[in-house]
C-alpha cells in the first residue's frame, strides 16, 4: 500500500516556496509595507494587588479541609506565584497591607486600606487595584472603598469560600478573574467591583449570603457581568454614586464615627439600644423584621434616643427588599432615616462615611437615597 504523508508533505513545501515572494525580488519591493506589519501588542495594564488576609490566604490542615482552616496564611507573593497566568492579564505586583481574618477588621484599619489605594490610583503608572480579603466582611469594605475613593480606574475586591490547600480551592481563578477585570478598561467607572464564583459584582449591592459553598454572594439586583477565561463580559452598569462623582474623600477621612447595629426580633429589650449609645454609637441601626419594623415596646426608647441626639437608621433584617419611608413608622414624625435597600452591615458603613459630613436628618437621608 502505497504511504501519502511523505509525498504530501514536501509537495506542500514547494507550493508555499513557488507562492511567497523572493526577499529583493519586484514582486517584494512591489507589496505595500502595511500588509505584512503586525499590529503593535497592547500594552499591558498595570494591576497593584493589595493583600489583607482572608480564606483566599489561608490554609488547612488537609486537603479535605474547606471549610476548617486557618486564614491569613498565605503571603501576598506567594499568592502571586501560586497563579502564573496573571503575568497574561496583566503587569502585576503585590503590597501586603494587612494578615488578618477580615472579621477583624476595624475602623481604622478600613482607612488605612482607602488611604493606600487613594494613593495607588494617582499614580501614573498603576492602571488597577486588587484587594484579597476575607469574605466574612468583604460586602462592607467594599461598600466602603465605593463610597470614599474618588477614582474611576478599577478597584476590585476579592476573596475565596475554600483556601488554597482545599480540593477544589477558589481562590487562584478568583483573583485572576479580579486581575482580569481590574486590567479591562472596560472596568473604568464602574465602582467598585467584586470577582467570586465567575461573576462580575457590585461592590454597592453584594452580600455574602452562604457561608459553605463558592457561590456565596449574590446581589438581588443581579450581577453586574462574567469573567470567562480571563475576558470579561458585561451586562449592566451601577447608577448610585460612587467613586469620582462621590462626595466623600478618603484623602480627608482619617477616623469614623462608632455607628451600632442592634438586629429586630420578637420580644425584645430596649436595653441593647442604650447601651450601644452608653457605649459611643453616634447612631444606631435598626436591622428590623420585615420593613425595617419596630415593635410597639421599643417605639418610645427609640424616640428619646433621637430626642438626645442620637440618629436611628431603619434597615431590614430581611435578605432582599428596600425599607419604605414612613411606612410602618411614621419617619418624619420621628426625625428618623431608611436605609433604602442597603441591609444593616451596609447602613453601618454609609451611616459612619455620611456623618464624617453631616449628622442632618434631611441631609443623611438623601445620602441614602443617592448611594
Amino acid at each position: 500500500m502505497r504511504r501519502s504523508g511523505p509525498v504530501l508533505l514536501p509537495a506542500l513545501a514547494t507550493l508555499m516556496l513557488a507562492t511567497v515572494p523572493l526577499a529583493g525580488s519586484a514582486t517584494a519591493r512591489e507589496m505595500p509595507t502595511t500588509a505584512t506589519t503586525a499590529p503593535a501588542a497592547a500594552r499591558k495594564a498595570n494591576v497593584v494587588i493589595l493583600a489583607t488576609g482572608g480564606t483566599i490566604a489561608g490554609a488547612g490542615a488537609d486537603a479535605s479541609n474547606s471549610a476548617t482552616y486557618q486564614a491569613a496564611k498565605v503571603p501576598v507573593d506567594k499568592l502571586i506565584a501560586a497563579v502564573p497566568s496573571l503575568s497574561e492579564l496583566a503587569n502585576v505586583r503585590g503590597e501586603q497591607v494587612l494578615q488578618i481574618a477580615s472579621e477583624s477588621f476595624t475602623n481604622a484599619q478600613l482607612v488605612q486600606l482607602g488611604k493606600r489605594i487613594s494613593a495607588l490610583l494617582k499614580q501614573d503608572d498603576v492602571d488597577g487595584v486588587v484587594v484579597t480579603h476575607g469574605t466574612d466582611t468583604l460586602e462592607e469594605t467594599a461598600l466602603f472603598l465605593d463610597l470614599v475613593v474618588r477614582s474611576d480606574k478599577p478597584i476590585v475586591v476579592v476573596g475565596s469560600m475554600r483556601p488554597s490547600t482545599a480540593i477544589s480551592a477558589d481562590g487562584a481563578l478568583n483573583l485572576a478573574d479580579a486581575v482580569a477585570t481590574a486590567a479591562s478598561p472596560a472596568s473604568k467607572g464602574k465602582g467598585v467591583l467584586v470577582t467570586m464564583n465567575d461573576e462580575i459584582q457590585a461592590g454597592r449591592d453584594v452580600t455574602k449570603r452562604v457561608n459553605i459553598k463558592p457561590s456565596a454572594f449574590f446581589s438581588q439586583w443581579g450581577p453586574l457581568g462574567m469573567v470567562v477565561e480571563g475576558k470579561t463580559y458585561w451586562f449592566r452598569a451601577p447608577v448610585k454614586r460612587h467613586g469620582a462623582s462621590s462626595e466623600f474623600d478618603i484623602d480627608t477621612i482619617d477616623t469614623l464615627p462608632e455607628v451600632a447595629i442592634v438586629y429586630g426580633s420578637g420580644n425584645m429589650n430596649p436595653a441593647p439600644y442604650t447601651a450601644a449609645v452608653q457605649a459611643g454609637a453616634k447612631a444606631i441601626v435598626h436591622a428590623g423584621t420585615g420593613n425595617g419594623s419596630v415593635a410597639g415596646y421599643l417605639v418610645d426608647t427609640l424616640k428619646d434616643l433621637r430626642a438626645k441626639g442620637t440618629l436611628i437608621i431603619r434597615s431590614s433584617r430581611v435578605g432582599d427588599g428596600f425599607v419604605l419611608r414612613n411606612a410602618e413608622q411614621p419617619d418624619d414624625q420621628y426625625d428618623w432615616v431608611v436605609a433604602h435597600d442597603l441591609n444593616p452591615q451596609k447602613a453601618k458603613i454609609l451611616a459612619a462615611v455620611a456623618l464624617t459630613k453631616t449628622s442632618d436628618t434631611k441631609e443623611l437621608q438623601r445620602i441614602f437615597w443617592e448611594y
